[in-house]
């Protein structure tokens, strides 16, 4: 169903294994077990760059690992969202030929530099200051994508990400009459938030767009609606994303980006549902379970913004898992008490120590942000080869 990965090899194949049971059976380490399920990722990934209106770029900070790369390119992404040279080393290393595009609107003069002689020439920025950099470090390339980043006035994601980004309508306009000049095709771009929950959130922002092209009176190429695309997480229903795909197909028409180049980059939507953590219960206490792993590992969003995931008890041998559930209090293994999230996580009410817990939907932003704090971290990663259940 997907074309094979023509990446090269960074390292030693990972473990793959028929399920998790058999993962767990052959583990004699003593951390949590970071778990892949490519052929997850490359499906999703597929979705987008079947349905999504216009070209795909897998956003690589939602989780770099060389196999959720060769995942998305399994489904036929060929164009990344990079941030920085470590990333465009990393996307390089693995596929010569992809598309970068550096839409970090901040970025070093020598990431502007050394990525343009990389052959990246898409750059977003929002600010006249940033434009100056990268004229200035291109030698006034004649050959520039550019991508004026828009502050949205109402975002709709569960993690907003307004205010650190994003140029005012007015001071939009004006970045757009000030890059025209130099810009072989000149875009806008934004970002509606983390997890979107908001159907119209896209309308909206693609309005607020149009708005702003209007007001500099300059014709522009294309449009980069970002990310923000949500997955299933407890407590959180979205709708399908070929309804996602559907509206901003409908919006891009009525707001008259039809006809220009559109981008989209999902991150989290393509690697989240690939990606899980098997933790070990330490101990219990009451509906209080001690994990390997926390917060300063895989589980920042469970602690940090509180956040739920789906989990599911593994145990390898008598009894079986009591029918009725509890909803669990989860700790972190390292000695801070920021370690903690609060849940409530639903499990066998007979959930006891030594028992594995999957916790799922990690693949975006879980291996991605853990730390080395306090000794406690892992770094075994297995894949599994089947979307199995046991």
């Amino acid at each position: 169903m997907f074309q094979t990965s023509p990446a090269r090899s960074l390292a030693p194949p990972l473990p793959s294994f028929p399920s998790l049971t058999d993962a767990l059976r052959a583990y004699s380490g003593d951390d949590h077990i970071n778990v892949l399920y490519p052929h997850r990722i490359a499906a999703a990934a597929d979705s987008f760059v079947r349905g999504l209106p216009g070209r795909t770029l897998y956003a690589v900070k939602a989780n770099p690992h060389p196999e959720v790369l060769r995942a998305a390119w399994a489904g036929g992404v060929r164009a990344f969202d990079v941030a920085s040279l470590r990333e465009i080393d990393l996307v390089q290393s693995l596929f010569p030929d992809a598309a970068l595009y550096l839409m970090h609107p901040v970025k070093s003069r020598r990431t502007i530099r050394e990525g343009y002689g990389r052959g990246v020439r898409d750059f977003s920025l929002d600010c006249e200051d940033e434009l100056a950099k990268i004229l200035e470090e291109t030698n006034g390339a004649r050959d520039l994508r550019l991508h004026v980043r828009l502050a949205l006035p109402k975002a709709g994601g569960v993690m907003p990400l307004a205010g650190k980004f994003g140029a005012s309508a007015k001071d939009a306009a004006e970045l757009l009459r000030a890059a025209r000049p130099h810009a072989a095709s000149l875009g806008v771009c934004f970002h509606v938030g983390s997890q979107c929950l908001d159907l119209d959130a896209y309308d909206r922002a693609l309005a607020h767009a149009r708005a702003v092209v209007e007001r500099s009176g300059i014709a522009i190429d294309g449009v980069d609606i970002g990310g923000g695309f949500p997955v299933a997480y407890p407590d959180m229903d979205h709708r399908p994303w070929e309804d996602y795909f559907a509206a901003i197909r409908a919006s891009l028409r009525a707001h008259g980006f039809d006809g220009l180049d559109v981008l989209g980059e999902p991150g989290r939507a393509i690697c989240a549902a690939g990606g899980a953590t098997l933790a070990r219960v330490e101990l219990r206490k009451g509906t209080d379970l001690y994990l390997n792993d926390g917060t300063y590992g895989t589980l920042f969003d469970a602690g940090h913004f509180a956040w739920k995931y789906p989990v599911r008890l593994l145990r390898d041998g008598p009894p079986e898992p009591a029918a009725n559930t509890v909803g669990f209090r989860f700790f972190g293994p390292t000695c801070d008490s920021a370690d903690t999230m609060a849940g409530p996580f639903h499990l066998p009410a007979d959930t006891r120590e030594g028992d594995w817990i999957e916790i799922g939907q990690l693949g975006a932003y879980g291996q991605t942000l853990a730390t080395q704090f306090n000794g406690f971290h892992s770094d075994h990663t297995v894949i599994i080869t089947e979307d199995a259940q046991t």
